[in-house]
């Protein structure tokens, strides 16, 4: 993954549709062929950033649909965190030879994990 020489890619996104679309950053770092299998419980965390708080709130009810714990990142400036990561879980993903390692939050006990 390359990201751009300035913001990220979701900032960018939001400059070239304009401020009256609301874009949401999410999932980034789940593995997309697990998404694909509904019957598949992924292990993992959503960052979800926006800088409109309803649609990030939707964005993280997407996520929980999803059988996952979306977690509210902020700002879609936020967004270039969970992009970068991409590039070293696929890494991970290659060293390790596993085909879906993500994320996960610690320290946020109060909110329940999704089974």
């Amino acid at each position: 993954m390359q990201l751009p020489e300035t913001d990220s890619c979701v900032v960018n996104v939001q400059k070239l549709l304009g401020a009256s679309v609301r874009v949401v950053s999410a999932f980034q770092n789940v593995s997309a062929h697990k998404l694909k299998k509904l019957d598949y419980a992924i292990d993992c965390d959503v960052l979800v950033a926006c800088d409109d708080r309803d649609a990030r709130e939707i964005g993280i009810a997407l996520a929980r649909d999803a059988g996952l714990r979306g977690i509210d990142a902020g700002p879609l400036a936020n967004s270039v965190v969970a992009e970068s990561l991409t590039s070293a879980l696929i890494w991970i993903n290659r060293k390790y030879k596993v085909p879906d390692a993500g994320i996960r939050i610690t320290g946020l006990d109060a909110l329940a994990r999704i089974p």
